[in-house]
C-alpha cells in the first residue's frame, strides 16, 4: 500500500514565535501520543519562522481520515494555529509514494 505525505507550510509572525512553539508542543503531543499519527514539525534551514508540518500516512484511507476524524481538541488546536500565521496563509502539498 502506497504511503501518503501531507505537508503544510507557512510562515509564523516573528512576534508570535514563542506562543507558536508552545502550540507546537501541544499539537505534537495530541497528534503523536493521543491520535497515534506520524507527525513532525520542521523549521526551514536558513529561513527563520518558516515551518512545515508533516503527516506520513500508511494508506490513502488513513490520509482521508486525517481531517474527517479530527476530535474536538485537535480541531481547536488547528484553529488556534491560524492566529500565529504571517498573512494568514498556508500551503498544502500532498505527496503519493511511487510504486517501484
Amino acid at each position: 500500500m502506497a504511503k501518503v505525505i501531507l505537508q503544510i507550510s507557512y510562515d509564523v509572525d516573528p512576534e508570535k514565535r514563542a506562543e507558536y512553539l508552545e502550540l507546537v508542543k501541544e499539537m505534537t503531543t495530541r497528534f503523536r501520543e493521543i491520535r497515534r499519527k506520524n507527525y513532525t514539525v520542521f523549521e526551514q534551514k536558513g529561513k527563520k519562522n518558516s515551518f512545515v508540518e508533516q503527516f506520513i500516512c500508511n494508506s490513502m484511507e488513513e490520509y482521508d481520515a486525517l481531517e474527517d476524524d479530527l476530535d474536538e481538541k485537535s480541531e481547536e488546536l488547528v484553529n488556534r494555529l491560524e492566529a500565529y500565521l504571517k498573512n494568514g496563509k498556508a500551503k498544502y502539498v500532498t505527496l503519493l509514494e511511487v510504486d517501484s
